[in-house]
């Protein structure tokens, strides 16, 4: 924390190791995260400097940053493009004289994070449709959305996909039981299981798209305050339908079944909730720059990219020479 002459709070900063991907890059690398920040960049530079010198003691040689404790999909990365439209669940937002402060203190710029969006009531190409209809009549394919399943069956699904769709993403560690587990429970408060699809290849999973209710559109009604009334607010909301956004957290394909069509197949699939007057619109989870396959599937899908974010990253050894994120060539 940093504070004022008067004793106001003015900055705040954490820095933290991952060890499963600390040790994984060209220079061990540390995070920095949970950035706050008045525009000064002597405040900023006192905030980057404690970080920085407290993970060169651990060891470090390098941190990313603004990014999370845990996984990539919730709170990583700072915005850097379209600041006006609300924020989405589970996304950072900061005001836009952050990436100047980042830049001018020495980070650069790691890959950028590309949020798709598009409305679910334009109809998908029909080139989809005849995918969808092809593997709705192939018997060794099932699309089916998460009605029924229990907690247990969800993770494992979720981690069969996941395990087999980012082998070829950089610092890829295999998903254990354990964590599908607790990623599956943390999202049951804000589940809805018609936004949960998965495609699955003679019984076993190969695909999903999975969304959550865009929260945002009702914790505006809350005002920030989940007393028990703010909680009976919630679930009214909820219930009655306010949230008119889905909001995908994560969207992959098993290596094998890539390019094969599945993921405007899910979209498809996904078309029917509009239909039952469900969702109007779904916001993609973020691809990163270094991803050209998926950020095709969006384009192809007549998604736009309306909101980046991006990943930072300082090398401690200014001399050394800065490589952005590898392009996935696969």
């Amino acid at each position: 924390m940093v504070y004022d002459a008067n004793g106001t709070p003015v900055g705040r900063v954490a820095a933290f190791i991952n060890p499963k991907t600390a040790h994984t890059e060209a220079q061990p690398t540390g995070g920095m995260g949970f950035f706050e920040c008045v525009n000064d960049q002597a405040v900023a530079n006192m905030l980057l400097d404690a970080a920085r010198d407290r993970l060169k003691q651990e060891g470090m040689q390098a941190m990313d940053g603004p990014i999370n404790f845990g996984e990539k999909n919730m709170y990583w990365g700072a915005l850097i493009e379209n600041f006006t439209d609300p924020p989405i669940y589970g996304v950072n937002y900061n005001p836009p004289y952050y990436p100047a402060l980042l830049e001018t203190y020495g980070f650069r710029l790691y890959y950028k994070q590309l949020f798709f969006k598009r409305s679910m009531e334009v109809k998908a190409q029909p080139i989809f449709h005849r995918k969808f209809n092809q593997m709705k009549n192939d018997p060794d394919y099932l699309i089916r959305d998460a009605r029924g399943r229990s907690v247990e069956q969800l993770a494992d699904d979720f981690m069969t996909v996941y395990n087999a769709g980012w082998v070829d993403h950089e610092n890829f560690k295999p998903m254990e039981r354990a964590a599908a587990l607790k990623i599956i429970k943390a999202m049951e408060p804000v589940m809805d299981p018609r936004i949960l699809i998965f495609v699955e290849h003679k019984k076993v999973p190969v695909a999903f798209y999975i969304s959550v209710p865009e929260m945002n559109e009702i914790f505006r009604y809350v005002n920030g305050d989940l007393n028990w009334i703010g909680k009976l607010k919630f679930l009214w909301h909820k219930w009655r339908g306010t949230v008119k956004t889905m909001t995908g957290i994560v969207f992959g394909v098993a290596k094998p079944y890539q390019g094969k069509g599945l993921e405007g197949a899910m979209i498809v699939f996904a078309e029917k909730i509009v239909e039952a007057g469900l969702y109007r619109d779904t916001i993609l989870t973020w691809i990163g720059d270094f991803n050209p396959r998926m950020i095709k599937v969006c384009v192809n899908l007549d998604a736009v990219n309306y909101r980046t974010m991006a990943t930072y990253r300082y090398l401690f050894d200014r001399s050394l020479p800065f490589e952005r994120r590898p392009i996935i060539e696969k």
